[in-house]
């Protein structure tokens, strides 16, 4: 799946909460969706999390 597909995927999903769910919804959706972004990037390795550590 290309970024533009991803994009308009989270984007549908973001409306439908927003519409249907309210703001809240869409607040939870959308901060469980950068969570979920994050770990995916950890995981397929585009994203080195030793090197954001602060000391």
């Amino acid at each position: 799946m290309n970024t533009a597909t991803t994009g308009l995927a989270a984007g549908m999903a973001l409306g439908f909460a927003g519409y249907f769910g309210g703001f809240w919804a869409f607040l939870l959706v959308l901060v469980l969706g950068a969570a979920g972004l994050i770990v995916g990037l950890a995981v397929q390795g585009d994203l080195d999390l030793r090197t954001r550590r602060h000391r």
